[in-house]
């Protein structure tokens, strides 16, 4: 009679080894299946749908807060800027720690060209991908005191003021860009969209 102890004992581990690389492959293509559409949003989106303008609705933002609305696939900051806020974009001393004060460089439409950088002073509304790298900034909401409002980017430390405008010394080389934007009420902003009369590409800016 033949003894088929070994040949069975010898096996098994094989077969297990098989079926463990089967499930392993299996979720490896699961989990590629979930990534590719999470990919694939990081993506720019060519369709022209991704160029519609966007409505977003600013009642409930109170001052002091910023809200991100998605635009073109990039997010765009909306702050509403205290009056304490306003006062500080203005500080001399703060300003002349801006590497670009007056928005020489093109990063912004003709009409956010001012201290401010929007179309009204309360509104700042910039695309908040950091021009070093791409990163997100973080928001710093101004306290008082010393603790001074900024954008603060946490993967190599640039850091903008409350109107986008980058400090000296970081290695964020321009202002956060301002994308086309008007406001269609009191409750509403509208990005990728000028004012009446004014226009403005934004694929024409410097950098983002």
């Amino acid at each position: 009679m033949t003894d088929h102890s070994d040949t069975t004992e010898s096996t098994e581990p094989g077969r297990r080894d098989f079926l463990g690389m089967v499930t392993t492959a299996g979720v490896a293509a699961g989990a590629c299946a979930c990534a590719v559409p999470f990919v694939q949003s990081l993506a720019p989106q060519d369709s022209a749908s991704a160029h519609l303008p966007v409505d977003v609705d600013i009642s409930k933002l109170a001052p002091g807060q910023q809200m991100t609305a998605v635009w073109q696939g990039k997010p765009v900051f909306i702050l509403r800027r205290t009056p304490e806020d306003l006062k500080q974009l203005q500080d001399a001393a703060l300003v002349a720690d801006l590497r670009d004060p007056d928005s020489s460089v093109l990063q912004q439409p003709s009409y956010a060209k001012n201290w401010h950088r929007s179309l009204v002073p309360e509104y700042g509304v910039y695309v908040g991908v950091c021009t070093h790298l791409g990163c997100v900034p973080v928001y710093e909401a101004t306290t008082g005191g010393d603790n001074k409002g900024r954008y603060n980017c946490p993967c190599h430390g640039s850091k903008f003021d409350l109107a986008g405008r980058v400090r000296k010394g970081v290695p964020a080389p321009y202002n956060l860009p301002v994308p086309p934007h008007v406001l269609v009420s009191p409750t509403q902003l509208r990005l990728g969209e000028s004012p009446k009369g004014e226009s403005f590409d934004f694929s024409s800016i410097v950098q983002i």
